[in-house]
């Protein structure tokens, strides 16, 4: 009885040493590939933003480990950080990934930034053609997205009934209606 119970002190103090190696591919790679592969699935953009932003971050901090792999041996406490750094990212309670996205990433993107570095002089310039309607963000369809999300699509689908009415009324109180494919 006695050997049975060290045993199984001994499996819980290897699962315990060793909690880093296995937690790691499943919180980093197992549940973000799940996640991912239902995200596809739905049709909602929220989801892939978040997957999205995941993927890009999973990619940087995997490039930073590689860049500085030997100077990450000598903080043994690199794979406990980056374990609660992805948790952070990776879990819907906190939807880390999609903050960096608004928060950093987003904001970087959208505005032109002239940084200097010693000597060096990086330039990043804006991206959003103006007559390029596909470069656009698309916030009208974040915005519809997030109201459904809250309110459901009931509610949005009375909100786009009532807008078309107010809208039709103008029109006919301007004496000119637009009725699909005729013009009145």
């Amino acid at each position: 009885m006695g050997r049975s119970t060290g045993s199984g002190n001994n499996f819980l103090q290897v699962v315990a040493n060793n909690f880093d190696v296995l937690a790691l591919p499943l919180v980093t790679l197992v549940f973000p590939l799940y996640a991912s592969i239902r995200a596809i699935e739905t049709k909602s953009r929220t989801d892939d933003q978040q997957w999205l932003t995941y993927w890009v971050l999973y990619s940087l901090i995997t490039l930073f480990e590689m860049t500085f792999a030997k100077v990450l041996e000598c903080f043994p406490i690199w794979a406990y950080a980056k374990l609660i750094v992805t948790c952070w990212l990776v879990l819907p309670q906190f939807n880390g990934a999609a903050y960096v996205y608004r928060r950093f990433i987003r904001p970087f993107y959208m505005n032109p930034q002239i940084i200097t570095n010693g000597q060096q002089i990086w330039y990043f310039p804006r991206t959003k053609d103006k007559k390029n309607i596909f470069s656009k963000p698309d916030d009208v369809l974040t915005a519809a997205e997030k109201y459904m999300e809250e309110h459901g699509t009931e509610a949005f689908e009375r909100l786009i009934t009532k807008t078309d009415r107010e809208a039709r009324a103008r029109r006919s109180n301007n004496y000119m209606i637009f009725d699909d494919d005729y013009m009145y």
